[in-house]
């Protein structure tokens, strides 16, 4: 029986790391709070709430444009996840229906939706792609030394700085006009 496991600690691991990697490359925050605030816009004009022997039925006219509001966030929220190169669009779109929300759906869902998708919306718009980090050039410096496995043949343990290019010469062996 071999040492490692692929045990329940390694998958989790794995998928921890997969979903972190994922979750990194889009606003997911933007759109979680925006799918999460598009849930009470949309139900709570139909819930009954139950106070002791109370009943109010929250159902009003308005029901209709109260589910479309909360379908179309909920929507918007996916749509941040899963192609986030329309962020913007998203983003606008859930601040304008959540400004919509206040009159149409009892005050954006009694204004814990409206909050929600307001800040998503908000996050959406701010969110931006990282850069990539830029490449490493060694050599390019004469005190520079390259890691252990980009060290030139010959050089053990990178003191010797003959590897410096010499950037007077341009890729085809000719000289710049700056050298």
């Amino acid at each position: 029986m071999s040492a490692e496991s692929s045990g329940p600690s390694r998958d989790f691991h794995y998928w921890r790391l997969r979903f972190r990697a994922w979750r990194g490359g889009r606003p997911f925050w933007a759109g979680l709070l925006t799918l999460v605030g598009g849930v009470p816009i949309a139900w709570l004009p139909y819930a009954e709430i139950k106070i002791g022997h109370l009943t109010m039925a929250m159902a009003t006219t308005a029901g209709a444009g109260s589910l479309i509001i909360g379908v179309l966030l909920v929507t918007l929220g996916l749509t941040m996840w899963y192609h986030h190169i329309v962020r913007i669009f998203a983003g606008v779109a859930s601040i304008l229906l959540a400004l919509v929300s206040i009159p149409v759906s009892n005050l954006g869902g009694f204004g814990v939706g409206f909050l929600l998708a307001l800040t998503g919306g908000a996050l959406s718009i701010s969110w931006a792609p990282a850069k990539p980090d830029a490449p490493v050039e060694y050599g390019t410096k004469t005190d520079e030394a390259p890691p252990v496995g980009d060290r030139p043949a010959g050089v053990a343990d990178g003191t010797d700085h003959t590897y410096a290019t010499d950037t007077s010469v341009d890729a085809n062996g000719g000289r710049n006009s700056a050298g």
